[in-house]
């Protein structure tokens, strides 16, 4: 009963937030870090957070629908810079932070400081996310950043687990950490790819037979990550490549499946809400884990050799520094790099500013996989001593996840202001034409169906009408779309106009229909059905 009231506070947490982040415009996770924090203070307890348990249950979902719903394309066409970020900003952060923490804390043995780099180097997609809906972030560096954390965070887990077992050890074998790393990336890459494909052929098969039936194909969704990840971790490759793949796969597979509508839009909106639940839920849990990191810290601070628990806190604000500065430089290295490949192939290429390098360098948020990952540090090493520095390890880290929440949060804003960017493609005469092309396909389908329907038809004349009809609704699709308009802006202009109009009427439609309702003048079943399919044009045009 404990374990259901907590759950059941969890969640509440979760909406209050949202209210409070929009009165006081503060980012939604620092707002939920601090009410996870009132919670234990008020109640004088806490949620005990088991590290494995918690990577099964919040991160295959969230991994799997940021690879789903992340643009391939924009994957495809940054693949080299998100590979450098992914990979080669890694093992530079491991190797120059992990350094620097050996160097300033004398305490810290060599490997728990590269344990405590490599946790630190996974960027946090949800936070991003989260302070992006504060401050705009472009496009094309929010897809960067997605594709960035969706890959390293397999890197920064698996340089962990090295640094661990090199402590526990004393052993470290480059040779066996390559093929170690090569097994974990490929083959939790395949078992997502795999299991994402096995579900889908087995989807058709019983489809086809017996038909869809949407709520099963909503829970099906919703264990595909799960099946990944274990899988995956039962074959000890990365549960969290897995998921990842599966969510890309899936997002492929889609393109070909004849689910119902009305099965996709059920669908959406169950995983919305799974999202904002379990991305509120993670930093309630991290603002519920820091009154007690915090408590300790006078008792932590002696194992540093300085008595002060304010030497903490530079402590913290020294390895922030370090990775944002380590990141600057990975980033403006890159980018460089980018522009002088662009010049050798004779392209004129945009010229990078240092103000849009300090936006991606404050973007990279530390959040839920670094608190995860610093707390299955083990307790003992293999004699039975307790594991070197744990408690000071965890306590740096969340001082860090809380310092680059609040640098994003008050410094991004003011970098991504009145920046000028490179203009970024328009894709506007793409979908023009998808529309034309899908208006024209629809006409061919209705014109065959009159045809069909006609033969033996005693209404003939009837179905010729509707079919007129609807024909003149797609015509005017493809004059509105063609050619024939005149610029791209203007077209722009005229559907946003249109849009406001239709939502104009579609709140008339629904605010009559309910005061029909009211008056016991309209079935309230019926009066269901018509405000569901008001709602869905609105959400189409609003």
């Amino acid at each position: 009963m404990a374990m259901v009231e907590t759950i059941l506070l969890l969640l509440l947490a979760v909406v209050v937030s949202g209210t409070l982040a929009r009165i006081t415009r503060i980012a939604l996770p620092l707002v939920q870090i601090v009410l996870g924090a009132a919670i234990v203070l008020i109640t004088g307890e806490s949620v005990k957070l088991h590290p494995e348990l918690f990577f099964l249950l919040f991160l295959p979902p969230l991994l799997f629908l940021d690879g789903w719903r992340i643009p391939k394309e924009d994957l495809v066409r940054d693949r080299i810079f998100i590979l450098e970020l992914a990979l080669g900003l890694v093992i530079f952060t491991v190797l120059g932070v992990g350094m620097l923490i050996y160097w300033m804390i004398p305490a810290v043995p060599m490997g728990v400081a590269f344990a405590l780099a490599a946790i630190l180097s996974p960027t946090d997609p949800i936070a991003v996310a989260a302070i992006a809906k504060r401050a705009p972030i472009p496009k094309r560096i929010m897809h960067v950043l997605e594709g960035e954390s969706l890959l390293n965070d397999a890197s920064g887990l698996v340089c962990m687990k090295f640094a661990v077992a090199a402590v526990l050890t004393g052993v470290f074998s480059l040779p066996s950490a390559i093929a170690t790393f090569t097994w974990l990336a490929l083959a939790g890459a395949a078992i997502g790819v795999g299991v994402t494909l096995a579900v889908h052929v087995l989807k058709r098969f019983v489809i086809s037979r017996w038909g869809e039936d949407t709520g099963a194909q909503i829970i099906i969704s919703l264990l595909i990550p799960f099946g990944a990840y274990i899988a995956a971790e039962h074959l000890h490759a990365s549960g969290i490549l897995a998921a990842v793949a599966a969510g890309v796969t899936m997002s492929f597979t889609e393109r070909s499946a004849q689910a119902l509508a009305v099965t996709r839009i059920r669908r959406t909106a169950v995983w919305d809400t799974v999202a904002f639940a379990a991305n509120g839920v993670i930093f309630v849990l991290l603002g519920e884990q820091m009154p007690a990191i915090i408590s300790g810290a006078t008792e932590v601070a002696t194992t540093t050799g300085r008595g002060e628990a304010w030497w903490l806190a530079i402590y913290v604000l020294v390895i922030f520094a370090a990775l944002a500065a380590l990141r600057f430089a990975w980033v403006w290295t890159s980018l460089r790099l980018t522009l002088f490949k662009a010049r050798a192939k004779g392209e004129a290429p945009p010229r990078v500013q240092w103000r849009l390098v300090l936006a991606m360098s404050l973007a990279g948020v530390r959040g839920a996989i670094t608190l995860a990952g610093i707390l299955t540090l083990p307790l003992v090493v293999g004699d039975g001593t307790p594991f070197p520095v744990r408690d000071l390890a965890i306590f740096l880290a969340a001082g860090v996840i809380i310092i680059s929440l609040v640098a994003a949060t008050f410094l991004l804003p003011k970098v991504l202001n009145g920046l000028e960017l490179p203009p970024e493609p328009s894709f506007l005469e793409q979908e023009d034409r998808a529309r034309i092309a899908a208006a024209t396909a629809a006409m061919h389908a209705i014109e065959n169906a009159q045809h069909l329907m006609a033969k033996g038809n005693p209404d003939i004349d009837l179905t010729a009408e509707a079919a007129s009809r609807l024909m003149e609704v797609y015509r005017a699709r493809i004059e509105v779309r063609g050619p024939g308009m005149a610029e791209s802006v203007e077209r722009a202009r005229q559907s946003a106009i249109e849009n406001r109009l239709r939502v104009a009427g579609l709140k008339a439609e629904r605010k009559e229909i309910l005061r029909l309702t009211r008056l016991h003048q309209l079935d309230e079943d019926a009066s269901r059905k018509l405000v569901r399919e008001i709602d869905l044009q609105e959400a189409r045009y609003a």
